[in-house]
């Protein structure tokens, strides 16, 4: 075997505002050049271990115990040979213009002035980001943002590399891309590769080892990808952890949880509808759309096509740039017909809109409180409100973070979170921005079940999303094509 670059004795992390511990003694050795899948069920903490390897950990976040060390210092001490790619590519965005967004690491790590530009080239390239260098970072989708915090890891050459969930926003094509590209690297440097994903598909064959955790954060296999699936499939199915062979089949709804309404009834009519994305240029033009009562619609399409624009604008929360968008009764009642002019209070109740960053709709500091402010905003007050709210966390599987800040939750957790602030308010459309983002074949399932539920009540639901899955479950797909 190579050389050691990560070693974790017994470590574990407890966030201080989260009642349990994210990762619970967890004991392995990852050599140079190893490609590790990393695998568990949402909340089971493997975003908190990659940023404890990364050394991203802070000691006034919570508390640690037993040793994780890289190449064979306190991980803390050695950032500068991790490259990580957080859940959330919003967050590594930090410059205007992608080229100088790709070069600020290289910078930082002194890299020589006549290799940085070369590099930063090579890594767009790599990650299929054909723009100028020049093309501002805040006209980028969000896959297209996930393409770029991919560059600017992999263009430091890092000995370890770090991805949390590379693919989650990307179309097929883009992800195989970045698969490709992080091969390509990881055989070029021999960089150890922890790689988190529920997309095994693309990962099952890149990776020579696979880790899984369990619920507890503790380890619950490691081995070869080919030893793991024989050895533990029933214990990886029975956790909710996807496997490479297998499609969740989600449990119908009873029929009488449906009603006959699946097809006339228009909430939402677009007609010759432009859309703009905001600062930007035109994604959308002469668009033509109904939003029908009592149907799942999956909206499919390329990254960068316009899907979460979309989004915003049927949600009320961007303007259209030309043609019209109306709502029609009853879900424009007593506010009129144009849901961009709502109040927000007037909004929340009618169309509920979950960002594809989850993390931007919280503003309470414990869920129980999250959702204690939506269904306050909707009008519930008192029982009805302790109710509504005890009867979401469970739905969603998450009573036991009920007292954890919405920060400290895993990306999945978050997720549903956001889902669940939407839903409390009992709006006549849900507007889903990638909704089945980080979830295990579990959470998946019941988010699925959750939809064709409120389909079944009358409720319009619209799904902005690169999920296969998913896609094959909704009662209609359109896909938006390039302009």
């Amino acid at each position: 075997m190579g050389e050691s670059t990560v070693v974790a004795d017994g470590w574990g992390w407890r966030f201080g505002a989260n009642p349990s511990t994210s990762v619970d003694g967890v004991s392995f050795t990852i050599d140079a050049g190893e490609r590790v899948l990393l695998l568990g069920p949402s909340g089971s903490g493997k975003s908190t271990l990659l940023r404890g390897i990364a050394g991203l950990l802070a000691p006034d976040e919570g508390a640690s115990s037993g040793a994780l060390t890289v190449l064979g210092h306190d991980a803390r001490e050695q950032r500068g040979d991790v490259g990580i790619v957080f859940q959330d590519p919003e967050t590594q965005a930090v410059l205007h213009r992608i080229g100088d967004d790709v070069a600020f690491g290289l910078e930082n790590q002194g890299t020589p002035a006549d290799q940085i530009w070369p590099r930063v080239t090579e890594s767009l390239e790599l990650v299929g980001l054909d723009f100028d260098l020049a093309h501002s970072t805040s006209a980028l989708s969000g896959g297209q943002k996930q393409r770029l915090a991919l560059a600017g890891a992999m263009a430091r050459e890092p000995r370890i590399l770090l991805l949390d969930e590379p693919t989650a926003n990307l179309d097929t094509a883009g992800a195989a891309l970045v698969r490709a590209s992080v091969e390509q690297v990881a055989s070029a440097t021999n960089a150890s590769v922890i790689v988190v994903e529920h997309r095994l598909d693309l990962w099952w064959t890149f990776a020579t080892r696979v880790i899984v955790l369990d619920a507890r954060g503790c380890v619950l296999a490691d081995g070869s990808p080919a030893a793991v699936l024989k050895n533990s499939r029933a214990e990886l199915a029975a956790s909710g952890i996807w496997l490479p062979d297998h499609t969740p089949t989600p449990v119908p709804v009873a029929s009488d949880t449906r009603i006959p309404i699946r097809s006339s009834v228009a909430l939402l009519e677009a007609q010759h509808v432009s859309i703009r994305r905001p600062g930007g240029a035109i994604v959308l033009d002469q668009f033509n759309l109904n939003v029908t009562a009592g149907e799942l619609l999956a909206i499919t399409g390329a990254n960068g096509v316009g899907k979460s624009t979309l989004g915003l604008t049927l949600g009320g929360l961007i303007p259209i740039a030309g043609g019209d968008l109306r709502a029609t009764e009853p879900l424009a009642r007593g506010v009129g017909q144009a849901p961009y002019r709502w109040t927000s209070r007037q909004l929340h109740t009618r169309i509920g809109t979950v960002f594809q960053s989850p993390a931007h709709q919280f503003v309470r500091p414990t869920v129980r409180a999250e959702l204690q402010l939506s269904a306050s905003t909707a009008g519930l007050r008192g029982r009805p409100n302790d109710t509504a709210v005890s009867e979401m966390l469970e739905r969603l599987n998450l009573t036991g973070q009920a007292s954890a800040n919405p920060f400290t939750l895993s990306g999945g957790q978050q997720r549903r979170l956001s889902v669940a602030t939407a839903l409390i308010a009992r709006p006549s459309v849900l507007i889903l921005d990638e909704p089945t983002f980080g979830q295990d074949a579990h959470t998946w399932q019941q988010l699925l079940e959750l939809m064709h539920e409120l389909a079944g009540q009358g409720r319009a639901i619209v799904a902005l999303t690169h999920d296969d899955k998913l896609v094959a479950n909704a009662d209609r797909r359109i896909e938006l094509g390039m302009s």
